[in-house]
């Protein structure tokens, strides 16, 4: 049996590497999150008004839940859409 670094190749295996997603709110220092600023909370919102989760934002679970209440206050207030076909 060969062994891993045995085994040699024509060409060069490529192995693609994602990027580490990260809590941009840890990063930045941000602290509150302003339910008045729609352009903000639009990140957070797929088009067809549906707020995305976790796994794909990156943010931690103390500052989703903060992203969760401030989408919810902005379609309250009317700031943002609860449904639309074309948001962004």
């Amino acid at each position: 049996m060969a062994k891993q670094n045995d085994i040699k190749f024509l060409t060069s295996t490529r192995v693609e590497r994602r990027q580490k997603k990260y809590c941009r709110f840890k990063k930045m220092g941000i602290k509150y999150i302003d339910y008045k600023d729609a352009e903000f909370l639009k990140k957070f919102v797929n088009d067809q008004g549906k707020m995305l989760p976790r796994r794909i934002t990156g943010n931690s679970l103390k500052f989703q839940r903060k992203v969760a209440q401030a989408v919810k206050k902005a379609r309250q207030m009317a700031l943002l859409p609860y449904v639309t076909d074309l948001l962004k």
